[in-house]
């Protein structure tokens, strides 16, 4: 095996074994097809190994490319930290600061958070990842993450941020037409609104709510931007958010009987403490988030 491979090599392999293809791994790094070619050709000659085989669907990974695709993401993420890092050198606040956050949190929430943060620092540009997977600070797929465990590793630095309740809920136009459950055994009565697939959040909600199960759910999907936005067409009672929920408008139902609360974290590694692109941001988005579990304005 040869040593010292260059980082492109393995670029141009994780952009083959995203899109599937030569062509399509061109066009996402926008160089030509041949290039990738030889890229793919260079990598199996210094590694030993095949990595892919042809098929009618296109390029297909082997056993040992899936087994080096974490590695070559994990070096993707350094290489990109590296950048992030390099850009922000300098006097000031500026350069790039990525910040990881589930689906709701980062479309509902922390829009006008960034917007203040980019109203006082203009030279900071901000990459928001949304996600329900946890990204890895460790090998810094994120410089800053919000988060609803909290971290277990030495190497991370984390600020509790409050508690996000979250409640049953309906639009108006469903209570009007349909009226409120008076009982959890009610429920069976009316359009119910959840997941398709149980994640973490689902098996705990399940101790609140006995017998949840996506046989309940009339309407049903993973994504929970598509379950608010469900709930707020007046399709069905779901879950949501208490302060999302109080600005939709929505309706709280069987509040004594089903409550969560989600304990809220802020959390990036301990060697971008003294980062000012992070340390601003990471500061920014405690007391924006801070603001919305207690429900108050965030602009």
């Amino acid at each position: 095996m040869a040593s010292n491979i260059a980082w492109e090599l393995y670029r141009s392999f994780l952009s083959v074994l995203t899109e599937g293809s030569l062509s399509g791994a061109a066009r996402t790094l926008g160089v030509a097809q041949p290039t990738v070619g030889r890229h793919i050709e260079t990598l199996e000659k210094s590694l030993g190994l095949v990595l892919f085989t042809r098929s009618q669907a296109g390029l297909m990974p082997t056993e040992a490319a899936l087994a080096l695709k974490p590695h070559a993401e994990a070096m993707e993420s350094t290489a990109a930290a590296l950048e992030r890092a390099a850009a922000s050198q300098g006097e000031g606040v500026h350069g790039v600061v990525r910040v990881t956050a589930s689906d709701v949190v980062g479309v509902e929430v922390l829009p006008p958070v960034v917007a203040a943060l980019r109203r006082q620092y203009p030279d900071l540009k901000v990459e928001l990842v949304l996600t329900n997977r946890v990204q890895d600070l460790l090998h810094r797929e994120a410089d800053i993450a919000v988060r609803m465990t909290k971290p277990t590793q030495k190497q991370l630095i984390a600020r509790h941020v409050g508690k996000i309740e979250v409640g049953m809920f309906a639009s108006t136009e469903y209570v009007k037409r349909y009226g409120k459950p008076d009982s959890l055994d009610a429920l069976q009565a009316h359009s119910l609104i959840g997941f398709d697939r149980p994640n973490a959040f689902v098996r705990s909600a399940a101790k609140s709510l006995q017998g949840l199960d996506r046989e309940m759910f009339s309407v049903r999907a993973d994504n929970d931007l598509a379950q608010l936005a469900l709930i707020r067409a007046g399709t069905g009672i779901g879950i949501c958010q208490v302060a999302l929920a109080k600005r939709s408008g929505l309706v709280r139902l069987l509040s004594k009987q089903f409550q969560l609360h989600l304990e809220t974290w802020i959390t990036m590694h301990e060697d971008l403490r003294h980062s000012p692109r992070c340390r601003v941001t990471f500061d920014a988005l405690a007391e924006g988030l801070q603001r919305h579990a207690r429900g108050l304005a965030l602009s």
